[in-house]
Protein backbone atom coordinates (compact mmCIF):
# COMPACT_ATOMS: atom_id res chain seq x y z
CA UNK A 1 0.00 0.00 0.00
CA UNK A 2 1.19 3.50 -0.80
CA UNK A 3 1.82 5.91 2.05
CA UNK A 4 0.94 9.60 2.22
CA UNK A 5 0.76 12.41 4.76
CA UNK A 6 0.34 16.18 5.00
CA UNK A 7 3.25 18.18 6.37
CA UNK A 8 4.34 21.73 7.15
CA UNK A 9 7.73 23.12 6.14
CA UNK A 10 9.63 24.22 9.24
CA UNK A 11 12.86 25.30 7.53
CA UNK A 12 16.29 24.09 6.45
CA UNK A 13 19.31 23.05 8.47
CA UNK A 14 22.20 20.61 8.22
CA UNK A 15 23.17 17.39 9.96
CA UNK A 16 26.23 15.14 9.87
CA UNK A 17 26.39 11.46 8.95
CA UNK A 18 28.61 8.78 10.52
CA UNK A 19 31.57 9.83 8.37
CA UNK A 20 31.23 13.50 9.28
CA UNK A 21 29.83 14.59 5.93
CA UNK A 22 27.43 17.55 5.93
CA UNK A 23 23.90 16.78 4.70
CA UNK A 24 21.58 19.73 3.92
CA UNK A 25 18.08 18.82 5.08
CA UNK A 26 14.59 20.28 5.19
CA UNK A 27 12.66 19.81 8.44
CA UNK A 28 9.00 18.96 7.88
CA UNK A 29 6.38 18.58 10.59
CA UNK A 30 4.50 15.54 9.25
CA UNK A 31 1.09 15.20 10.85
CA UNK A 32 -0.54 14.05 12.92
CA UNK A 33 -3.22 13.75 10.26
CA UNK A 34 -6.72 12.36 10.64
CA UNK A 35 -8.53 10.39 7.94
CA UNK A 36 -11.60 12.47 7.09
CA UNK A 37 -12.94 10.54 4.10
CA UNK A 38 -12.25 7.29 2.26
CA UNK A 39 -13.22 7.17 -1.41
CA UNK A 40 -13.68 3.86 -3.24
CA UNK A 41 -14.33 2.75 -6.81
CA UNK A 42 -17.89 1.74 -5.89
CA UNK A 43 -18.87 5.13 -4.43
CA UNK A 44 -16.63 7.66 -6.20
CA UNK A 45 -15.12 5.85 -9.17
CA UNK A 46 -11.58 5.75 -7.77
CA UNK A 47 -9.66 4.85 -4.62
CA UNK A 48 -8.42 7.77 -2.53
CA UNK A 49 -8.16 9.01 1.02
CA UNK A 50 -8.79 12.53 2.29
CA UNK A 51 -6.56 13.65 5.16
CA UNK A 52 -6.96 16.58 7.51
CA UNK A 53 -4.14 18.48 9.19
CA UNK A 54 -3.88 21.40 11.61
CA UNK A 55 -6.07 22.68 14.44
CA UNK A 56 -8.87 25.12 13.65
CA UNK A 57 -11.72 26.54 15.71
CA UNK A 58 -15.23 25.55 14.65
CA UNK A 59 -16.27 29.18 14.17
CA UNK A 60 -13.48 29.56 11.57
CA UNK A 61 -14.97 27.03 9.11
CA UNK A 62 -18.00 27.50 6.88
CA UNK A 63 -21.25 25.50 6.99
CA UNK A 64 -20.39 23.00 4.20
CA UNK A 65 -17.07 22.20 5.88
CA UNK A 66 -18.73 21.89 9.28
CA UNK A 67 -21.32 19.52 7.85
CA UNK A 68 -18.58 17.46 6.20
CA UNK A 69 -16.74 16.97 9.51
CA UNK A 70 -19.93 16.43 11.52
CA UNK A 71 -21.14 13.72 9.14
CA UNK A 72 -18.02 11.60 9.65
CA UNK A 73 -17.64 12.60 13.33
CA UNK A 74 -14.07 13.88 12.92
CA UNK A 75 -12.58 16.93 14.66
CA UNK A 76 -12.40 19.84 12.17
CA UNK A 77 -8.97 20.50 10.63
CA UNK A 78 -7.55 23.55 8.90
CA UNK A 79 -6.17 21.81 5.82
CA UNK A 80 -7.66 19.03 3.70
CA UNK A 81 -5.70 17.13 1.04
CA UNK A 82 -6.61 14.10 -1.06
CA UNK A 83 -4.24 11.28 -2.01
CA UNK A 84 -4.90 8.57 -4.59
CA UNK A 85 -4.02 5.09 -3.33
CA UNK A 86 -4.01 1.65 -4.90
CA UNK A 87 -5.82 0.08 -1.95
CA UNK A 88 -7.85 1.79 0.79
CA UNK A 89 -9.26 -1.33 2.44
CA UNK A 90 -6.99 -0.95 5.48
CA UNK A 91 -7.83 2.75 6.02
CA UNK A 92 -10.80 3.85 8.10
CA UNK A 93 -12.33 7.24 8.82
CA UNK A 94 -10.96 8.63 12.08
CA UNK A 95 -7.59 6.87 11.85
CA UNK A 96 -4.57 8.95 12.84
CA UNK A 97 -1.48 9.02 10.62
CA UNK A 98 1.89 10.16 11.95
CA UNK A 99 5.46 10.48 10.70
CA UNK A 100 6.24 6.87 11.63
CA UNK A 101 4.58 5.62 8.42
CA UNK A 102 7.89 6.43 6.70
CA UNK A 103 11.27 4.92 7.49
CA UNK A 104 14.77 6.33 7.28
CA UNK A 105 16.47 5.70 3.95
CA UNK A 106 13.39 5.50 1.73
CA UNK A 107 12.56 8.05 -0.97
CA UNK A 108 9.50 10.29 -1.16
CA UNK A 109 7.89 12.79 -3.53
CA UNK A 110 6.97 16.16 -2.02
CA UNK A 111 4.48 18.56 -3.59
CA UNK A 112 4.11 22.20 -2.61
CA UNK A 113 3.54 25.74 -3.88
CA UNK A 114 6.64 27.68 -4.83
CA UNK A 115 7.40 31.16 -3.52
CA UNK A 116 5.61 33.90 -5.44
CA UNK A 117 7.97 36.38 -7.12
CA UNK A 118 5.38 38.59 -8.80
CA UNK A 119 5.98 40.06 -12.27
CA UNK A 120 9.61 39.54 -13.31
CA UNK A 121 11.74 40.14 -16.37
CA UNK A 122 13.43 37.55 -18.55
CA UNK A 123 16.78 37.69 -16.72
CA UNK A 124 15.32 36.61 -13.37
CA UNK A 125 12.44 34.56 -14.77
CA UNK A 126 14.29 32.59 -17.45
CA UNK A 127 17.97 33.18 -16.67
CA UNK A 128 18.74 35.04 -19.88
CA UNK A 129 21.85 37.20 -20.29
CA UNK A 130 21.75 40.98 -20.31
CA UNK A 131 22.71 43.20 -23.22
CA UNK A 132 25.57 45.72 -23.33
CA UNK A 133 25.51 48.14 -20.40
CA UNK A 134 27.01 51.08 -22.31
CA UNK A 135 25.04 54.33 -22.44
CA UNK A 136 24.45 54.02 -26.16
CA UNK A 137 23.14 50.47 -26.02
CA UNK A 138 19.60 51.28 -24.82
CA UNK A 139 19.03 47.51 -24.57
CA UNK A 140 20.10 46.25 -21.16
CA UNK A 141 17.62 43.78 -19.60
CA UNK A 142 15.01 43.40 -22.32
CA UNK A 143 13.83 40.09 -23.89
CA UNK A 144 15.95 40.20 -27.05
CA UNK A 145 14.93 39.63 -30.66
CA UNK A 146 11.24 39.08 -31.32
CA UNK A 147 11.94 37.37 -34.64
CA UNK A 148 12.14 38.47 -38.28
CA UNK A 149 10.05 41.35 -39.58
CA UNK A 150 9.28 39.28 -42.69
CA UNK A 151 7.30 36.04 -42.92
CA UNK A 152 6.14 34.90 -40.44
CA UNK A 153 5.53 38.38 -39.08
CA UNK A 154 4.60 37.33 -35.59
CA UNK A 155 6.05 36.21 -32.27
CA UNK A 156 6.28 32.43 -32.01
CA UNK A 157 4.36 30.63 -29.28
CA UNK A 158 6.54 29.75 -26.32
CA UNK A 159 8.75 32.82 -26.62
CA UNK A 160 10.28 33.49 -23.21
CA UNK A 161 9.00 36.88 -22.09
CA UNK A 162 8.49 38.79 -18.83
CA UNK A 163 5.54 37.68 -16.74
CA UNK A 164 4.27 36.19 -13.50
CA UNK A 165 6.87 34.09 -11.70
CA UNK A 166 6.43 31.56 -8.92
CA UNK A 167 3.33 30.58 -6.94
CA UNK A 168 3.08 27.33 -8.89
CA UNK A 169 2.42 23.76 -7.77
CA UNK A 170 5.69 21.83 -8.03
CA UNK A 171 6.62 18.25 -7.13
CA UNK A 172 10.19 17.35 -6.15
CA UNK A 173 10.84 13.65 -6.73
CA UNK A 174 13.09 11.11 -5.02
CA UNK A 175 13.99 13.00 -1.87
CA UNK A 176 15.71 10.75 0.66
CA UNK A 177 14.35 10.54 4.20
CA UNK A 178 17.46 11.10 6.30
CA UNK A 179 15.98 11.08 9.79
CA UNK A 180 12.64 10.78 11.58
CA UNK A 181 11.98 12.43 14.95
CA UNK A 182 8.95 10.65 16.41
CA UNK A 183 8.89 12.81 19.55
CA UNK A 184 8.41 16.01 17.53
CA UNK A 185 6.66 14.22 14.63
CA UNK A 186 9.21 15.60 12.17
CA UNK A 187 10.74 14.20 8.99
CA UNK A 188 14.15 15.36 7.74
CA UNK A 189 14.60 14.99 3.98
CA UNK A 190 17.78 15.63 2.02
CA UNK A 191 17.65 18.78 -0.11
CA UNK A 192 15.08 21.53 -0.49
CA UNK A 193 11.32 21.50 -1.01
CA UNK A 194 8.99 24.12 -2.55
CA UNK A 195 7.47 26.98 -0.58
CA UNK A 196 8.10 29.38 2.27
CA UNK A 197 8.48 28.42 5.89
CA UNK A 198 5.09 27.23 7.11
CA UNK A 199 4.04 26.04 3.64
CA UNK A 200 1.71 23.04 3.51
CA UNK A 201 3.18 20.02 1.69
CA UNK A 202 1.92 16.71 0.35
CA UNK A 203 4.33 13.86 1.10
CA UNK A 204 3.92 10.48 -0.57
CA UNK A 205 5.86 7.45 -1.77
CA UNK A 206 8.19 8.06 -4.71
CA UNK A 207 6.54 6.99 -7.97
CA UNK A 208 9.96 6.66 -9.66
CA UNK A 209 11.88 5.25 -6.74
CA UNK A 210 15.54 4.70 -7.52
CA UNK A 211 16.96 1.26 -6.91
Amino acid sequence: MKKAIIGKKIGMTQIFDEKGNVIPVTVIEAGPCSVVQVKTVETDGYDAVQLGYGFVKENKINKPEKGHFTKVKVTPTKHLREFRLDDVSSVKVGDEIKADIFTEGETVDIQGTTKGKGFQGVIKRHGQSRGPMGHGSMYHRRPGSMGPTSTPGRVFKGKKLPGHMGNETVTIQNLKVVKIDLDKNCILVKGSVPGNKGAILKIKDAVKALA
